[in-house]
């Protein structure tokens, strides 16, 4: 084998060994013997073998789960509450050079944080500002992570566990608060039940054949069960001449 041919393997080795390919949702730090040098931008990219190394970086939307912290309420309630971060790498250099490991860096602050925002406010502000509380939690760290070069898009509050006790007597609260407007709703319709009642009295005094119709109505209706025998022991005429003499009599006798 000749010598040139060899020295020619070798070089194309060397070269090829060199290669790198970046993808467009990342970025390369580039060191040499160390030192930081330069960004490598997506595309094909070469670097000197053993000499230079590269770093990537994932610039996309990134996620993880803040695992589920024990938290005490500000009206001493114990909880478990867990939830989601998402942030973004805006410079790599800082992410890779200012913190080490920033996603293990992150996750410790987002713990901090939530234990800090959810046991400054009571059980009932947790439950029902879930908003709120993760963009308290998003401020905090995000005060510490942007001198890395880090964005935290959002924090989101996924679950909040209460214990069985806890969780007993707010079931005994939402279902007294049923029965209480269940009796409100109740009581609202008797009221117009009732005025519409004294309303429909109101017109049936002024009219005698309004008490016959009435009557032949009910009569009607009872008429309906086969099974029943309806006797009047007076004629109907009476009925209206009772109403005459009960409306001409004076209230004072």
């Amino acid at each position: 084998m000749s010598p040139f041919f060899l020295l020619g393997i070798i070089l194309f080795l060397f070269l090829f060994s060199g290669i790198r390919i970046i993808f467009e949702y990342k970025r390369a730090l580039k060191f040499r013997f160390g030192k930081y040098i330069e960004t490598l931008q997506p595309g094909l990219r070469w670097i000197i073998p053993f000499i230079e190394t590269i770093q990537k970086v994932d610039i996309r939307v990134i996620t993880f789960n803040i695992v589920s912290q024990e938290v005490m309420t500000e009206d001493n309630v114990p909880c478990s509450i867990d939830g989601v971060v998402f942030f973004q790498i805006n410079d790599p250099e800082k992410a890779v050079l200012e913190v080490e490991e920033y996603n293990f860096a992150i996750t410790q602050l987002s713990q901090a944080a939530l234990r800090d925002v959810c046991g400054k406010v009571e059980l009932d502000t947790i439950l029902s500002k879930r908003e709120e509380m993760g963009q308290n939690i998003k401020e905090i760290v995000e005060h510490e992570t942007e001198k890395w070069g880090i964005d935290i898009i959002d924090v989101k509050i996924k679950d909040i566990q209460l214990p069985e006790n806890m969780k007993r007597m707010m079931a005994n609260q939402a279902e007294a608060e049923r029965t209480r407007r269940a009796k409100v709703i109740l009581a609202l319709a008797e009221e117009q039940a009732a005025g519409k009642l004294l309303e429909a009295g109101k017109l049936i005094d002024l009219s005698p054949s309004a008490i016959k119709l009435r009557l032949y109505q009910t009569m009607s209706e009872i008429a309906a069960e086969k099974n029943s025998t309806i006797l009047i022991p007076f004629p109907e005429e009476m009925i209206s001449q009772f109403s005459k003499t009960v409306k001409n009599q004076d209230p004072k006798n």
